[in-house]
């Protein structure tokens, strides 16, 4: 992993830098946790809850891009929820790792060029994203990607060493 943990002693310039370093941080741990498993293991689940290594990389893009570009932006969105068939996480068996590894950078580019024009008090643009409720501030979008892929990184942890990867911390 060339992103290092983004220590609360390294001086940042503000808490725009704070939320990017942490957001790298979390998608490269994630990217490199999906990147050590052998094939076989990207598309077999080991946990009951039966979602996959793949399955989880793309829900992480959509997450990104359901909170920034739908949410935050208002843009609209072809298929925000196209991480999913039901209410399951869903990749195709076209789908490769090498797809879902560049669409999860490239829409982390997107969310960093957002995040570094915008101030974090900014409130995102009404749309459907808020479902009729008042749209977040920046800050809170972004607090809310960091939970969502802390979360998930743990996860991964588990799914990785089972899988005989690296373990986690």
């Amino acid at each position: 992993m060339t992103t290092p943990f983004p220590s609360p002693t390294v001086p940042a310039a503000d808490r725009t830098e704070v939320f990017l370093r942490y957001l790298d941080y979390f998608r490269e741990t994630t990217l490199a946790k999906v990147s050590a498993l052998p094939e076989a293991e990207l598309r077999v689940t080991r946990l009951p809850s039966g979602w996959t290594p793949l399955e989880l990389l793309k829900h992480l893009r959509h997450v990104e891009l359901r909170w920034i570009e739908w949410g935050f932006q208002g843009r609209e969105v072809a298929a925000p929820w196209g991480d999913r068939r039901g209410e399951r996480w869903y990749v195709a068996p076209d789908e490769t790792r090498e797809e879902l590894v560049a669409a999860l950078r490239s829409q982390g580019a997107h969310t960093s060029a957002v995040v570094s024009a915008h101030d974090l008090a900014e409130v995102g643009a009404p749309g459907p994203r808020w479902e009729g409720a008042e749209p977040a501030s920046l800050e809170r979008v972004l607090f809310h990607l960091l939970q969502e892929y802390a979360r998930h990184v743990g996860h991964l942890d588990v799914v990785t060493e089972l899988a005989g990867g690296p373990t986690g911390e």
